[in-house]
């Protein structure tokens, strides 16, 4: 009888214990999504089709050559960099603005920091007047592609004319296994004030809006991921009324979209520094699907989202102390990196 309760007892031991091993060694896949205005990452070539003349390299005097390998060695290594806490590597998934075409992000994948990455480029050329591109590129490890599609945005001015601008682009593809589209955008700048251009933002968002309805017209429950340089903050009517993109999670229901951005530009935080003003135009936003709201951890989920401004991306001293290190200044090239800090998120769910 005594062998016969030992017996037991030894059993439910170690029943216990390995239902306690098994929640430890619960292991999770973690994917780093991130979004960067790489700066007028143009080449040395004067494109007669483009205004690209007026870009920062080629106006400077001297070795651009050099300037233009030193420029993508820097790119190369804060993106190399971005989530690598986390994640052990750089994003599975980058979209980058204000890119001059594709050479350049050919040059940029290649950079020793990023080439065993071995990351894929999708990019379109856009109408922009200064012939500059958004793109996404993504690690094939984890990332395929299954569909992509440039959307014009269409604008004019209050004189009829046609202003030119950057498309947006969907990308929608397996990741890890499981179907998410990511929209990548590059919004009209605020030349000739907030107020007066506001309208294109405006417009760029209703652009948005409907490349969202297209992809839910497939599947109402889609996994969407926004990102962008929108030169709006999240507090912008771009976002609030016409996105309709809302900051806290517990209003969120079925088919909203969420900014986690929203409650960090509350909070000081700032993506770029401009004329003595700190700014947030830099942003990823998500639809409800991928809220980390229920215990479903087998799909994945929005974990974290934050802008990446070590101290080697910010200026030291002087007037724009705190703000990004940027490439350009007063006719040279500085060293630095760009006028904007990256963002990015981290998604995350169970390993099966």
């Amino acid at each position: 009888m005594r062998c016969t309760f030992y017996s037991v007892v030894f059993i439910l031991f170690i029943t216990s214990f390995n239902g306690y091993s098994q929640k430890k060694t619960t292991q999770f896949n973690i994917r780093t999504i991130a979004f960067y205005n790489v700066e007028n990452l143009f080449d040395t070539i004067d494109d007669p089709s483009k205004y690209d003349e007026a870009s920062p390299l080629m106006e400077l005097k001297g070795n651009k050559s050099k300037v233009y390998k030193d420029k993508m060695k820097n790119m190369a290594m804060v993106i190399s960099k971005i989530g690598l806490e986390k994640t052990n590597t750089s994003p599975a998934i980058i979209g980058l603005s204000e890119v001059e075409n594709r050479k350049v992000l050919e040059d940029l994948v290649a950079a020793n920091a990023l080439k065993d990455k071995q990351y894929q480029i999708i990019h379109f050329d856009s109408p922009d007047e200064r012939g500059i591109d958004v793109a996404l590129l993504y690690q094939k490890r984890y990332f395929k592609p299954i569909a992509q599609k440039n959307y014009e945005l269409r604008i004019w001015d209050e004189k009829g004319r046609r202003d030119y601008t950057r498309d947006q682009l969907l990308v929608s593809g397996i990741l890890d296994g499981e179907l998410i589209h990511f929209i990548v955008n590059h919004w009209p700048s605020r030349s000739g004030g907030e107020a007066k251009s506001r309208p294109k933002r405006e417009k760029a968002a209703w652009l948005t809006t409907q490349i969202i309805e297209d992809i839910k017209k497939e599947d109402p429950k889609a996994k969407i991921i926004i990102m962008g340089d929108l030169n709006d903050d999240p507090n912008n009517s771009s976002l609030k009324k016409v996105l309709k993109a809302k900051g806290k999670k517990k209003e969120i229901q079925e088919g909203d979209i969420y900014n986690p951005m929203e409650n960090m530009f509350k909070r000081g935080f700032n993506t770029l520094g401009y004329r003595d003003n700190i700014n947030l135009f830099d942003q990823i936003l998500i639809s409800s699907s991928l809220l980390t709201t229920t215990n479903e951890y087998d799909t994945y989920k929005m974990f974290k989202t934050n802008i990446f401004n070590p101290r080697f991306l910010t200026t030291k001293s002087g007037r724009y102390k705190g703000y990004p290190f940027r490439s350009y200044g007063n006719g040279l090239f500085t060293g630095g990196y760009s006028d904007h800090f990256p963002v990015y998120m981290y998604l995350i769910k169970e390993k099966k």
